[in-house]
């Protein structure tokens, strides 16, 4: 019998139990993946509280993964058993050993990336995707502002964003993650806890502002973050690790500059399956090239989530991490 980690209520860390789990055979339209590694993310802390409700409980976390198929369903023709694959958003379920997920959803590997790679890198990189192309459209010569440049997300933007001859400024918590943030790419990092960034974003743009801002800290840098672009820049709000942000009244959008507000998803960005074979390819081509360097901070059993649960929520993990079932 396989094993996933399953919650029975929303909750702490402690709410996750590793149990017995039958996925059972693929249905129409299904693959069976046999998961050799899995994807840690915040969105699955925000699942596990209640943040985001899941559809029913009890239920199996997890929104990244990657394997190799077992079997495959009624309709299936794109995939056969033994195709290494991965995968990143709806429908959760990917903390478990084995498991059965629709078949549009799943994108090959190259065979020049890993399956542990991957589970790193889907995610988190096709995010990066998306707010550096679909949100704003980064270009050679713009500044931009990364919360958490030493983060999942932020290691990849910053590396990403240079690529394209962006000015990078990022906020780190510390002088180890500082030196990480430069090392990929990071022109300017700012430590958040002994400078105020947004001071600092004036100091560095000579009062201009930033072009745009990614900010998937939420409460605790949202209105700053407002303060650090220049007239019509855009605000991206993708995350909320600090917490949710307030109602706000949207004439501070007008009194700050006519600036532009969004709070994208990736599940939009990739609804449709030729949007999610397009971010997955230009991935796969900016690490192919060398440009992105998926950086595995760290690796945890799965069955060791809650612990990995607890070290990402105390901001205690760098770049990616993978869950290994």
């Amino acid at each position: 019998m396989s094993k996933a980690i399953r919650i029975h209520a929303t909750g702490g860390p402690a709410v996750m139990r590793w149990e017995d789990h039958d996925p059972g055979d693929p249905g129409s339209g299904e693959v069976r993946l046999h998961q050799e590694a899995v994807g840690l993310n915040f969105i699955d802390v925000y699942h596990r509280t209640g943040l985001y409700p899941l559809p029913a409980l009890p239920a199996v976390i997890g929104l990244e993964g990657a394997g190799v198929v077992e079997s495959v369903g009624d309709g299936v023709s794109e995939f056969k058993p033994g195709d290494r694959v991965a995968y990143a958003g709806i429908p959760p379920g990917a903390y478990a050993q084995m498991r059965c997920i629709p078949a549009h959803r799943l994108v090959r590997l190259p065979d020049s990336i890993s399956t542990r790679q991957a589970a790193g890198m889907m995610l988190r990189g096709m995010t990066a995707r998306y707010l550096l192309n679909g949100c704003y459209p980064v270009k050679a010569g713009d500044r931009i502002l990364i919360h958490a440049a030493a983060g999942g997300v932020g290691t990849i933007v910053c590396q990403w964003a240079n690529h394209l001859g962006a000015e990078v400024i990022g906020t780190v918590g510390s002088a180890e993650k500082a030196a990480m943030a430069k090392k990929n790419g990071c022109h300017h990092p700012i430590l958040y806890r002994e400078a105020d960034f947004a001071e600092r974003v004036k100091e560095i743009t000579s009062g201009r502002g930033v072009d745009v801002v990614y900010d998937s800290v939420g409460k605790e840098t949202f209105m700053k973050s407002l303060d650090c672009l220049r007239p019509m820049g855009t605000m991206v709000s993708f995350g909320q690790a600090s917490g949710a942000i307030p109602p706000m009244d949207l004439g501070v959008l007008a009194a700050k500059g006519s600036l532009f507000l969004t709070r994208p998803s990736l599940m939009t960005y990739t609804a449709q399956r030729n949007d999610l074979l397009a971010h997955a390819r230009d991935l796969f081509t900016v690490v192919e090239k060398g440009a992105v360097t998926i950086s595995i901070g760290q690796t945890y059993s799965l069955e060791d989530a809650a612990r990995a649960h607890q070290d990402l929520e105390g901001r205690k993990t760098k770049g990616s991490t993978v869950l290994i079932p």
